[in-house]
């Protein structure tokens, strides 16, 4: 059975945000996604468009190579 829920981990603990239905001493397996970071907004356009020249040259100075190995699905979305 799959639930997903969400906790706050606080003081060394997971403290669930809503109530879940499970036998006591249930062992489960916690996968820790962490919080979303949004960076930080950059409001002059001058720097966003340095910052985008800046992102395409360094793609322009590592591009994939053509014969590089091609990852399936399966590969992608690994699961356990």
């Amino acid at each position: 059975m799959i639930q997903q829920v969400r906790a706050i981990y606080r003081k060394g603990t997971f403290v669930l945000q809503e109530p879940i239905v499970l036998p006591e001493e249930s062992e489960v397996e916690l996968i820790v996604q962490g919080p979303l970071v949004l960076p930080p907004r950059i409001t002059d356009p001058l720097e966003r468009e340095r910052l985008w020249r800046d992102i395409f040259e360094r793609m322009d100075q590592n591009p994939i190579p053509a014969d590089a190995p091609r990852f399936t699905r399966e590969q992608l979305h690994e699961r356990r």
